[in-house]
């Protein structure tokens, strides 16, 4: 993700090594909504306390889910010209719980959707 935002002229970053389904749709999409307004995003974006709250295994394609908290608060948006920050909502989330479901596929595990919950953490 953060190679994804912070780089508004590659297509190649490699995030379907981590992602598919909708998770690689929202996030590509979501990359190029910012992009084409002109911003990047740089610093470092953190997963905090990851906890598996569900398992599949025994289906046709195992599926984990897993709960946790994203911390986006070293994550700055920034205008890709003049390289200064974009205003932001004060009240925005910064650490918020994040619900996560990823599939074994041959080639790894990948990211097939992310839940924002929309709560802080």
């Amino acid at each position: 993700m953060e190679k994804l935002y912070a780089n508004s002229s590659s297509t190649k970053t490699g995030i379907e090594k981590y992602a598919a389904s909708a998770a690689l749709k929202n996030a590509e999409s979501y990359a190029k909504h910012a992009h084409d307004r002109g911003n990047v995003a740089v610093g470092h974006v953190r997963v905090v306390n990851p906890t598996v709250t569900k398992v599949d295994v025994a289906g046709e394609v195992p599926n984990a889910i897993i709960s946790s908290c994203l911390d986006i608060s070293r994550w700055k948006l920034l205008d890709a010209e003049t390289k200064k920050p974009v205003p932001l909502p004060t009240n925005r989330l910064t650490k918020y719980v994040i619900v996560t479901t990823v599939e074994k596929w041959p080639q790894g595990w990948r990211v097939i959707r992310d839940e924002p919950q929309g709560k802080s953490c």
